[in-house]
């Protein structure tokens, strides 16, 4: 027997003829002016086609969000996969052995999730990662950052000083004094990966389906008794992050139009359908799909202060996430300056790159920052929570959370794969776009609670 998979928007879970109840959560279902009744599951992936169903249905669960049965065989929306078919392994192993074994170890409760569900079916771009660009990883791999206090400005280390960091009385250059604008962060979990075309695609299909984030969601709830990051600014009259915007929905499009970055030159990762992309870094994101992906994904998009904590080293001051070696030109440290993918003679024009440019994630092998983090310098720069604004003395989880009307855009981090190694040390490149800003050397990793 084959059965075929679809979410129910809202929860992100998924129905499947058979059985009366989820075997993860114990929620009823039933499929409206049928006597068939359907599962709800915990996988993550494109819409339910009962097998050999003709018409169409309604299903519902008592999460309260009903979807459309569509005929067998009928495309997805949105140029998202095929439908997954799983085989039953035989006549007396029933709906609820197949699905408990395709999310074992799942375990999604509210925003906490043991294996998060853009990896749980697993394949390219969700289970095959590792140092080089492939392996047997999950990509949705993540590591905690033990926290701790570091400055957000200081100057690189000079090749004979033993990797220290110059102290803010060495300081002379005329430009804000190294070793300045401190700022403590609490124990996180940071993604060791970017977000790969693969896991993008498995919410590009949840969001088709009718998923959106609830308001308030995407906080970092395990700080300040539940109420998230502090606001470094308070321009938006709150003191601690205010979450997803429910009006934010309306930014959210990730259409296959919209993922060509059409307005930006673009080099898109994105492919309408599976194709070879999918260990790439997802790129041509806007910030609140980017935001909407983590919120799905069980985790929140890092603060700027994390972000950067994490690329260096913490209070290690690093001059790369790697340490002081040299990044090269033979892709072991970065992906940058567009050598990978050609004869390592850089970009042909400044700036200028195509996709063979643009490395599966985890290709740098020898980057890897202190915490195991990979690619946090070079391939795509990141999104961050943060909207722009001069840094605020002093942060503790902190964030700039005012609202877009008051900062002119959101910080993205990082170099892309077309940036030169004047870009590659993490005090380096602190940028910023509007929101809806679509670019092909933007992608995005999203951090955990620990």
């Amino acid at each position: 027997m084959i059965a075929q998979f679809l979410p129910c928007p809202g929860c992100s879970r998924h129905v499947k003829r058979g059985e009366p109840i989820c075997p993860f959560c114990g929620a009823p279902a039933s499929v409206e002016g049928s006597a068939t009744r359907v599962l709800a599951g915990h996988l993550s992936r494109a819409a339910l086609f009962a097998a050999g169903a003709v018409g169409v249905g309604i299903a519902t669960t008592d999460c309260g969000n009903t979807t459309a049965l569509a005929p067998y065989g009928a495309a997805p929306p949105y140029g998202g996969s095929p439908p997954i078919e799983i085989e039953e392994a035989s006549a007396g192993v029933g709906p609820s052995a197949v699905m408990a074994d395709a999310a074992d170890g799942l375990g999604c409760h509210g925003e906490a999730c043991g294996n998060p569900q853009s990896c749980a079916l697993g394949g390219p771009g969700l289970t095959n990662c590792g140092d080089g660009g492939s392996g047997a990883e999950s990509c949705c791999a993540s590591l905690e950052v033990t926290g701790g206090t570091y400055y957000r400005t200081y100057d690189a280390p000079p090749p004979d000083d033993g990797g220290a960091f110059v102290d803010a009385a060495d300081a002379g250059d005329g430009g804000p004094p190294a070793g300045s604008d401190p700022a403590t962060v609490s124990t996180f979990r940071l993604d060791k990966y970017d977000v790969t075309v693969g896991r993008f695609r498995e919410f590009v299909n949840a969001w088709a389906a009718g998923w959106f984030p609830e308001a308030g969601s995407g906080k970092h709830t395990h700080l300040n008794g539940g109420e998230g990051l502090a606001n470094a600014g308070d321009d938006a009259g709150s003191a601690y992050e205010p979450g997803w915007v429910a009006s934010d929905n309306n930014s959210v499009s990730p259409t296959n139009a919209n993922l060509a970055c059409p307005l930006n030159n673009g080099v898109p990762t994105w492919t309408a359908l599976m194709a070879n992309n999918e260990n790439l870094p997802i790129n041509c994101v806007n910030w609140y799909e980017a935001y909407a992906f983590c919120i799905w994904d069980g985790g929140f998009l890092p603060s700027e202060a994390e972000w950067q904590y994490a690329a260096a080293g913490g209070s290690e001051q690093r001059e790369y996430p790697w340490g002081s070696a040299a990044p090269g030109t033979a892709n072991q440290y970065a992906i940058y300056d567009c050598d990978y993918g050609s004869d390592g003679g850089g970009c042909p024009n400044p700036g200028v790159g195509s996709i063979a440019n643009i490395a599966p994630v985890g290709t740098a092998t020898l980057g890897a920052g202190l915490w195991g983090q990979m690619d946090l310098i070079g391939d795509v720069m990141v999104w961050t929570l943060d909207g722009w604004a001069p840094y605020v003395d002093p942060c503790t989880d902190c964030s700039n959370l005012g609202p877009i009307s008051v900062s002119p855009g959101r910080v993205f981090r990082g170099a892309g794969f077309d940036y030169d190694a004047a870009s590659l040390s993490p005090p380096e490149d602190r940028r910023f776009e509007d929101p809806t800003f679509r670019g092909y050397y933007i992608g995005f990793r999203c951090a955990r609670a620990p």
